[in-house]
């Protein structure tokens, strides 16, 4: 931990910096307690880790700062540090008694209050949500800042991400989703920007990389976000997927197959209207190509020309997929208000681009042509040429 106070309650916060022998004289001639417990703690001034307070054997809030690593406590302070310089009046580790949660900085700012979490650990998601809620139910924003040594950045354009990585996920202004994260060896930010999720794990991506020293609050948090899509590094993935779902299918898959294959369709004959990349997709997880699929069994393959085609309908059939477990949809507990019918209506959108279907009321569609379904690799092959020849710039311009 990097605060204490004194026996008379004045606060030491070592995110400020103080020097060796200053520290070594007050250290000399004063006793420290934790502002939390109340229990004594060591000021520990090694040569080898940073500056920091201890709990003495035995504390009763011991066990929470003792799994801190040098990682996270430079870190935190660098993030500190980093809101005073720029006059932002922030207390570090700050204890709200009141909730009992300890954020690792809070921070006032244009008549809002912050609870910045800098987090180098996994913890349950359930605690992660409750912490969120809590902080958002007793008027703070917060802020989850994961760090950078997580983050599994496999290519260019790729990311492996967790679901507990997923939770860290914020949106600007603009609806632009991105993972904001922190390196204190490098003094850097780094955002995965513009995250489209093909399966339940990896995801296109875009990274971004901001020394802290020409980065502000307000880039922070409202970073601006403009990235180009490569559709067809998408298509290769898709395939690849298809590929390794049949030699080393999991329980969801083989069920999913299963179901495909008694409805007469191929996996690697699935027209190029399903399984499209969305702005929105990272807010159901699993995997567009399977949610677009059961869309098109459930809904759209019963239609007939000119036959109408509602919200209410598709919803009922997407909750008894998430009922039965065909669907999962992702926790994001960082919004209050985000729902998997946005994608949906995401993919109705870009449907009504391709004339599929066209819009006759805020709830109501009405099918225009029938999606056809190759019946071979020749047919399938020659059916994406047309597709993506015909319709890239609209799903570029998604």
């Amino acid at each position: 931990m990097l605060t204490a106070q004194t026996k008379m309650g004045i606060s030491i916060c070592l995110g400020l910096d103080y020097n060796k022998a200053a520290l070594l004289e007050l250290r000399s001639k004063e006793e420290f307690i934790c502002p939390i417990c109340g229990e004594g703690v060591l000021l520990k001034l090694g040569d080898q880790r940073i500056f920091h307070f201890a709990h003495k054997q035995g504390g009763v809030c011991r066990d929470f700062f003792e799994n801190e690593t040098i990682y996270h406590m430079e870190g935190k302070r660098q993030l500190y540090q980093w809101l005073i310089k720029q006059k932002i009046p922030s207390i570090l580790e700050y204890y709200d008694r009141e909730i009992q949660q300890r954020p690792d900085i809070m921070f006032k700012i244009n008549g809002k209050k912050y609870a910045l979490e800098y987090q180098c650990s996994t913890i349950p998601e359930s605690i992660f949500i409750k912490r969120t809620h809590s902080y958002l139910q007793n008027g703070y924003q917060p802020i989850w800042i994961l760090s950078s040594n997580q983050i599994r950045h496999k290519r260019n354009s790729m990311v492996a991400l967790s679901n507990f990585q997923y939770l860290f996920i914020r949106k600007t202004a603009s609806g632009k989703f991105y993972i904001p994260s922190y390196c204190p060896e490098k003094h850097q930010f780094h955002f995965v920007e513009s995250i489209t999720p093909y399966s339940i794990k990896n995801a296109f991506s875009h990274h971004s990389f901001y020394p802290i020293k020409e980065m502000d609050l307000n880039g922070l948090l409202e970073p601006n976000i403009n990235n180009p899509f490569d559709l067809s590094s998408w298509n290769r993935e898709i395939e690849k997927m298809n590929l390794n779902w049949t030699l080393h299918p999991n329980k969801q898959h083989k069920s999913f197959l299963n179901e495909i294959y008694n409805r007469n369709m191929n996996l690697f004959l699935l027209p190029p209207e399903i399984g499209l990349p969305l702005p929105h997709s990272l807010v159901i997880q699993t995997a567009p190509i399977i949610w677009q699929t059961y869309l098109f069994l459930d809904i759209i393959a019963a239609k007939n020309i000119d036959d109408v085609i509602t919200l209410q309908e598709i919803m009922i059939h997407f909750n008894k997929r998430i009922y039965s477990k065909d669907i999962v949809v992702r926790h994001l507990p960082q919004f209050e208000t985000v729902y998997p019918l946005v994608a949906i209506l995401e993919y109705l959108l870009i449907l009504e681009k391709l004339g599929i279907i066209t819009k006759k009321g805020e709830t109501i569609f009405q099918l225009k042509r029938k999606i056809f379904i190759p019946r071979s690799n020749r047919e399938k092959e020659e059916a994406k040429v047309i597709f993506f020849q015909k319709y890239q710039q609209i799903l570029l311009n998604r």
